[in-house]
C-alpha cells in the first residue's frame, strides 16, 4: 500500500525531538511523500530547508487564517516573491495552507477574506493548486471560489461539510482531504458523505499533530497513522484499504503534477 500525506505540519515543534524516527517509520509503513505546510512567513525557510533535504518532503506556502495576527502586509510580498524565486522548482507544489476560519470569533472574516483572495490571485498568477483551510465557512469559500476559477484547483484540507457542499467543491474541481477526523464512531456525517463520495474526489491526510484519528485521543498526530486512517476510512466506505490509498495517491499526483 503506497501513500501520501497531502497534509503534515513536521515541521512543528512538536516533532523536534523524533522528527527523523517519525520520518523515518512514515516511509517503512508506505507513506512516500509527505508534504508541509506554510502557515506564516516565519516557518516558510524552516519547512523548505527540510523539503530540501529529504527526497520524501515536500512544500507549500501560505498565510493561514488562524495566524492573522501574526501577518503583516508585508507578507503577501514576501510570499510572492518566494513563489517567484522557487517557480518550477520540483519541491514547490503549492500556495496553502490558506483559506476562511469562522468558528473562532476573534478572527476578522473581512480581514480573512482579503488575505484568502489576495493569495488566490497569486495562485492564479502562478498557476499553482491551493490547499484550503475551510471551517464554518463553507459557503463563503464556495462563493470565492466561483468568483475566482483556478487554473488549477486544489484540496480542501480535514472536510467536514455536508454532501451538498462536498459536491460544489468537486463541481470546482477540487479534491476532499479525509484524515482522522472521519475515523472516530461519533462523526456520522462524515461516514454518509464519505460513502457517496467517489474513489477520484479523495485524498488522505494527517494534518499531524493535529487532528488523531481513533483510538489515539489526546496524543500526537503523526503521518506514520497515515495507514491507520487509510484502513478506518476505508472500512466505513466499503472498499479496501489498497483500492483508497491507490485512488488517494492517483489524485494527489494529479492535484500536484507529480508522475505516478
Amino acid at each position: 500500500m503506497r501513500l501520501i500525506d497531502t497534509h503534515t505540519h513536521l515541521d512543528f515543534e512538536g516533532f523536534d525531538h523524533d522528527r527523523d524516527a517519525v520520518l523515518a517509520h512514515s516511509l517503512d509503513v508506505g507513506v512516500e511523500r509527505l508534504l508541509l505546510m506554510g502557515v506564516h512567513a516565519d516557518n516558510w525557510p524552516v519547512l523548505w530547508e527540510m523539503a530540501c533535504d529529504h527526497p520524501a518532503l515536500y512544500a507549500s506556502f501560505g498565510l493561514h487564517p488562524l495566524f492573522l495576527a501574526r501577518h503583516r502586509p508585508e507578507h503577501l510580498a514576501a510570499l510572492a516573491d518566494w513563489l517567484e524565486r522557487l517557480h518550477g522548482h520540483d519541491k514547490l507544489c503549492a500556495i496553502g495552507e490558506i483559506g476562511l476560519d469562522y468558528y473562532l470569533p476573534d478572527l476578522d472574516p473581512q480581514h480573512q477574506q482579503q488575505l484568502l483572495e489576495a493569495q488566490l490571485q497569486l495562485a492564479h498568477r502562478f498557476e499553482l493548486p491551493v490547499l484550503l483551510h475551510v471551517r464554518r465557512a463553507h459557503a463563503a469559500m464556495i462563493a470565492t471560489l466561483k468568483r475566482q476559477r483556478l487554473p488549477r484547483a486544489g484540496i480542501v484540507h480535514a472536510f467536514s461539510g455536508s454532501w451538498e457542499e462536498a459536491r460544489e467543491y468537486l463541481r470546482l474541481g477540487f479534491r476532499l482531504g479525509l484524515g482522522g477526523a472521519g475515523t472516530w464512531p461519533q462523526a456520522q456525517r462524515m461516514h454518509r458523505v464519505l460513502r457517496q463520495l467517489p474513489l477520484e474526489a479523495i485524498v488522505l491526510e494527517t494534518d499531524a499533530p493535529d487532528i488523531p484519528p481513533v483510538g489515539r485521543a489526546g496524543q500526537r498526530n503523526s503521518p506514520e497513522y497515515l495507514p491507520d486512517i487509510c484502513r478506518a476510512l476505508a472500512e466505513i466506505k466499503g472498499v479496501t484499504p489498497e483500492a483508497l490509498a491507490e485512488a488517494s495517491y492517483r489524485n494527489s499526483c494529479a492535484v500536484f503534477g507529480w508522475a505516478l
